[in-house]
């Protein structure tokens, strides 16, 4: 995939994590009852770790610190991130009240953050597939190479 479509991406990425980072803190200084929820919570957790960790570390790792850009590492913290976005939302949507009975401010700002912790996955639903063929590409060449090489030994 081309590289600044790749990092237009990652910027849009962390803007929706603070997104939700910002919604999540607001329900939780609120002090409604949605203040003391372990899903709230998480919600605010998944803002920090993508906007502060996982996004910084993947865009910036393969292009300034090419060591710490494991072939591995790279499609595993973008599967474990959609995982924490996928069940943070699904969470958040279950507990949350329907919208007719959804009248207070607290209650809306969880709706947006569910709504952007969707979009959040859907983007790192689109980064980690393009994470894993760039993984199996990598599988491909490096195989050809070690057979290329272990090829040339044995004539000489």
């Amino acid at each position: 995939m081309n590289l600044p479509l790749i990092q237009a991406v990652r910027i849009v990425q962390i803007i929706f994590g603070l997104i939700v980072l910002a919604l999540a803190a607001y329900v939780i200084s609120s002090f409604s009852w949605w203040s003391s929820s372990s899903t709230v919570d998480f919600m605010l957790f998944l803002g920090c770790w993508t906007s502060f960790v996982a996004v910084p570390y993947l865009g910036a790792a393969p292009i300034f610190f090419p060591r710490f850009a494991h072939h591995f590492v790279i499609p595993a913290v973008e599967v474990i991130t959609m995982i924490f976005w996928f069940a943070g939302f699904i969470a958040l949507g279950a507990e949350l009240p329907s919208p007719a009975y959804c009248t207070w401010s607290a209650c809306h700002a969880l709706q947006a953050a569910t709504v952007f912790g969707a979009l959040e996955w859907v983007l790192f639903c689109v980064t980690t597939y393009f994470a894993i063929v760039d993984l199996m590409n990598h599988q491909r060449s490096g195989e050809s190479v070690q057979k290329t090489q272990h090829n040339a030994h044995l004539g000489v």
